[in-house]
């Protein structure tokens, strides 16, 4: 109908797709606006704490060394008994491998036959 008017929205017309991008830069800010917001509110509980607890943290890092020389997880450790391990996946790997590659060569066979057949009768 010439004479009829379109409505068009100009924001759209103008700017597609920047509805989406728009609400997320309101929900950045937002966001950005409300970790400020705890932090101007946690401020004077950081300022009551004390300086730095240097001992506590090397208490901690000596409390670890300490746990982990007691598990030692390298004790039983046998190079042979990993060697067999990593063999016997990798030979698991390969004849997975090798049956995938079976049936595809398979598949390629019986698609070149079916061609094949197709041009005789053709």
């Amino acid at each position: 109908m010439p004479g009829s008017i379109i409505k068009v929205n100009l924001v759209e017309f103008l700017l597609p797709g920047m509805k989406q991008e728009l609400i997320a830069q309101i929900i950045f800010i937002l966001s950005l606006i409300g970790i400020g917001i705890i932090i101007f509110r946690k401020i004077p509980v950081l300022i009551t704490l004390p300086s730095e607890s240097s001992y506590q943290k090397e208490g901690l890092i000596s409390g670890l060394k300490e746990k982990i020389k007691k598990i030692n997880p390298f004790q039983n450790f046998s190079y042979e008994i990993f060697l067999q391990k990593l063999l016997s996946r990798i030979r698991i790997l390969t004849l997975k491998t090798e049956n995938k590659t079976f049936n595809w060569i398979q598949k390629l066979k019986e698609k070149t036959q079916l061609e094949r057949g197709k041009k005789i009768y053709k």
